[in-house]
């Protein structure tokens, strides 16, 4: 995929304008499971993304706090993390095969704090120069997408396996934060006391791991804690998810998701029951 497009002061003005036609996953072919064993330390997901083969429209990829390693024309590249939305033009008839890095993980793994990489959609060499390239040149063509994400999946399998790149007290932090809190209850006093660091520290570490601090992913998880609530209740009342999800109101929840995907929750809702 390319770089987000230049040319817009605000990326939200056009993703307003395009909003029907580019959600990501809901364009082209789309699949994912889980990664082979041997990745599972560093990896949670593999997906493939096969773009339409003709006029294949930009797509919005709104904020998830996830890292991906993808596989794209020839090269690996590092896409995310996201604090706001991204617009990409992938070519026609592209495939993207992606690794999604469990939280804590992606740092260690790419030996950069993911702080240095937010927003960022950088070519593996950028950060790993000829070691990159000595990985990339061990995938050579394949016969079908299935082939050659067996073949993704070994080489960084050769890297993985063995290495200890999660960081276990951040990855308890963001299943804390993904399962969310009481009403009411401050997030950084309640992490302090969880985690058991100085709120410097914890900033610091958040930083290095998931490339923002607490507030930000505690924002990015509950709008997807509200999406999946959304998905499973069907017709329920968005105000009664909002306060569910743990939004203050549903005021509170239309801010917020403009705020990460630059359309209302029933617009965004909308465009998903379209495609």
């Amino acid at each position: 995929m390319a770089a987000a497009r230049p040319g817009r002061d605000n990326p939200l003005d056009q993703i307003g304008e395009e909003m029907e036609a580019v959600l990501a996953q809901t364009t082209g072919f789309f699949r994912e499971r889980p990664v082979a064993a041997g990745l599972s330390s560093a990896f949670s997901a593999v997906w493939i993304h096969r773009m339409e083969e003709h006029d294949a429209p930009p797509v919005v990829i709104t904020p998830d706090a996830t890292i991906d390693l993808q596989w794209i024309d020839g090269k690996f590249r590092i896409a995310g993390p996201d604090k706001e939305p991204q617009i990409e033009t992938p070519p026609a008839g592209a495939v993207i095969v992606g690794f999604r890095f469990r939280p804590g993980a992606a740092a260690g793994w790419l030996g950069v704090p993911a702080a240095e990489i937010v927003g960022g959609r950088l070519n593996l060499r950028e950060l790993w120069g000829t070691r990159a390239r000595e990985l990339s040149d061990r995938i050579k063509a394949a016969p079908d997408p299935a082939g050659m994400v067996r073949q993704l999946e070994n080489v960084i399998g050769s890297h993985t396996e063995g290495r200890d790149a999660l960081d276990p007290l951040m990855s308890k932090a963001f299943k804390v934060i993904d399962e969310g809190l009481e009403p009411e209850m401050p997030l950084v006093p309640f992490l302090i006391s969880r985690l058991n660091m100085r709120e410097r520290t914890l900033r610091r570490r958040f930083e290095d791991a998931f490339g923002y601090g607490p507030k930000t992913l505690d924002r990015i998880l509950r709008f997807h804690r509200f999406r999946r609530l959304r998905e499973k209740a069907g017709d329920a009342s968005t105000a009664l998810l909002a306060i569910e999800a743990g939004y203050a109101d549903q005021a509170h929840l239309i801010r917020e998701t403009r705020r990460l995907t630059g359309v209302t929750p029933s617009s965004l809702q909308g465009a998903v029951a379209r495609a």
